[in-house]
């Protein structure tokens, strides 16, 4: 029996990733129509046949809220029409930081968000996800999941574009990942000493910079959503007479004007993957991602 290509899918604003992945495992681009009616419910509409083939749905998952009823209906939809799987492609994903109770009367929504996309998706692979109580995804998914890792892409960019690099990671507990970044990339570390009292309320030292006066400052996190510690960072590097960083991340949430005001603080240029389409987005994950599907 002739074995049918796997049938690629992206969510609205997932476009480009979608057809650069289904290139690159060549896969079939598939059709849809996803729109809104004049109520602002959903809908979706397959076009492409999908009977009896595995389906991939390309949708990174930051500002999560707008896009979980058109994935649902998605799933659901190519279930009726009969594919054969659906394994859900989520570069970023949403909801992993509220993984315990804070305050009295909280949900642990990281384990409600899990429930409801292991209802509809067969498998899902995502890239840095932010496992920070959690040791593993399967103690809140219930379906196959792979967590691929954007370090050596950072590390390659680092090597190819940065002189004299000096990593600069955001707290104590990034410090195995920078490492592991400041290692592929054959350049010195240091992290942070970090208290947070809210979401935009953080403070920041750094340790031992005056003794890499003639290296260039790289930022490294895996998520930039408020952007306060790397501005706040950016602000002692500055007074330590250092060079203007360059800040880079994995996913760039950028919340509100957090991008504006990150280039305003005195960096020299800001450097994101493309697990979220950005301007910033200078780092390519389809190869990462195409070839854990090959597999």
């Amino acid at each position: 029996m002739l074995r049918m290509k796997p049938i690629v899918f992206a969510l609205p604003g997932n476009e480009v990733l979608a057809k650069n992945i289904s290139k690159a495992i060549q896969a079939d681009l598939g059709e849809l129509i996803v729109r809104q009616f004049p109520d602002g419910e959903t809908y979706v509409r397959v076009l492409s046949d999908v009977k009896n083939r595995k389906t991939i749905l390309v949708c990174t998952l930051a500002y999560p809220d707008e896009k979980l009823l058109p994935l649902l209906f998605l799933s659901k939809t190519l279930k009726s029409l009969g594919a054969d799987g659906i394994s859900l492609v989520a570069p970023y994903l949403a909801y992993m930081r509220q993984d315990k109770v804070f305050n009295p009367g909280e949900g642990v929504t990281s384990e409600y968000f899990a429930s409801l996309i292991s209802e509809f998706a067969d498998t899902l692979i995502t890239i840095d996800p932010h496992l920070h109580r959690r040791h593993s995804m399967t103690e809140i998914y219930s379906i196959p999941c792979k967590v691929l890792h954007a370090s050596s892409l950072i590390s390659a960019y680092i090597s190819e574009h940065i002189t004299n690099p000096l990593l600069i990671g955001p707290d104590v507990e990034s410090e195995q990942w920078v490492a592991e970044v400041a290692k592929n990339a054959n350049a010195p570390f240091i992290v942070l000493e970090k208290i947070r009292s809210g979401d935009r309320d953080v403070k920041v030292t750094v340790p031992q910079v005056e003794k890499f006066k003639n290296h260039t400052p790289v930022l490294v996190d895996d998520i930039i959503s408020t952007a306060r510690t790397m501005i706040e960072t950016v602000g002692h590097l500055k007074n330590a007479g250092m060079k203007a960083p360059i800040c880079i991340g994995v996913h760039a949430v950028f919340a509100g004007n957090a991008f504006e005001e990150l280039k305003k603080s005195g960096v020299d240029k800001v450097v994101t993957c493309n697990t979220i389409p950005h301007s910033s987005s200078e780092i390519d994950v389809t190869d990462l991602i195409a070839i854990y599907i090959k597999k």
